[in-house]
């Protein structure tokens, strides 16, 4: 529960040339076999689980302004059939709607027991935590959670309302002795500094989803500051906002998708949840990594050089550099307007 601790020193300087090395070589040796559907799988950290390399992110294809429940549903059933086997969810997501609609998508055709499902809790108290738990557990129609995560680590105080007396980490705990929930981590998409604070916490976590793309490795970095820590430790590494959290990186800043995404799959993370709101999407992101060879050093070298212009002020990753992305349960816990 007490891990050792790397100084924050130590991993700083950890070098952008040596990150990119051993994050190839770790690329290779961790995928190590095509799932059902051709889709590699790699492991979660050091939990024992294999999770397919493409996850599917709980947002896109639940959001109800886009699709229809009927179209939905069957979204979720064909990236099941087609091999993708970590499911994505929050508490907050659609007030609810995604962990209902994902709950019914996989309680046919015996679905749930082929997927690893993670959903994240917005709570910071243990009571509001418990009734987080018991709210996604009734939409998503199961009776334990594979991986749930304490969502939007994104102020400076979150890790510690999260741990202090009558904090959110008492439910957690509790909840995976009594086996509603196998794992625990936590996410958040702001600043390395507050990921690494939750690091520093006395927890060993099981994984951290975190943006990792194109861009960030020139600005507010979690591919250079957080990713050396979570490997040290053996920590899953969930990456998400591949493309900006909203196609930014490949509408604006003019990043290929297919470059995009093979950047980010050939880091060493376990999975990468995708915002997949379509079947066109989930075609064209299946293709990609049942494809999937790891970018070389050159081609590295080519796809940061050409975005290091455009990445130095958070302009296409406002998820660091502003409150849009975040969440209005979040923004109220910290006294922020919520329009």
């Amino acid at each position: 529960m007490h891990p050792s601790q790397p100084s924050r020193r130590d991993f700083l300087q950890t070098t952008a040339a040596g990150l990119a090395a051993t994050s190839l070589a770790a690329a290779s040796e961790t995928t190590l076999r095509p799932a059902e559907g051709g889709i590699q799988t790699r492991p979660l950290g050091k939990t024992g689980q294999m999770v397919s390399l493409l996850g599917l992110g709980g947002h896109a294809c639940t959001n109800p302004s886009k699709l229809s429940e009927e179209k939905s549903l069957r979204l979720i059933q064909r990236a099941v059939d087609d091999g993708i086997t970590f499911m994505d969810n929050a508490w907050d997501y659609h007030n609810g709607v995604a962990e209902e609609r994902m709950g019914k998508a996989l309680a046919e055709g015996g679905r749930r027991d082929k997927v690893f499902l993670m959903t994240k809790c917005c709570g910071r108290t243990a009571q509001d935590a418990q009734s987080n738990l018991e709210d996604s557990l009734r939409r998503l129609k199961t009776d334990r959670i594979d991986l749930w995560q304490f969502h939007e680590i994104v102020y400076d105080n979150d890790p510690e309302m999260v741990f202090e007396p009558g904090g959110a980490i008492e439910t957690a705990i509790k909840a995976v002795k009594d086996g509603k929930v196998r794992y625990i981590g936590f996410t958040g998409h702001k600043d390395p500094s507050i990921h690494l604070k939750m690091l520093g916490k006395p927890y060993d976590w099981a994984s951290v989803q975190m943006p990792l793309n194109v861009l960030d490795v020139h600005y507010r970095s979690f591919q250079k500051q957080v990713l050396p820590v979570l490997l040290q430790r053996q920590i899953g590494v969930i990456a998400m906002k591949s493309l900006g959290g909203n196609g930014s990186i490949v509408t604006k800043a003019g990043v290929p998708v297919e470059d995009a995404l093979r950047y980010v799959l050939s880091l060493p993370i376990s999975t990468l949840v995708s915002g997949i709101d379509s079947e066109e999407v989930l075609d064209q992101n299946l293709k990609i990594v049942r494809e999937f060879k790891p970018i070389t050093q050159d081609e590295r070298a080519r796809i940061e050089a050409g975005t290091i212009k455009v990445a130095g002020d958070g302009r296409f990753e406002l998820f660091k550099s502003s409150k849009v992305f975040d969440g209005p349960v979040h923004r109220k816990q910290h006294g922020f307007a919520t329009d």
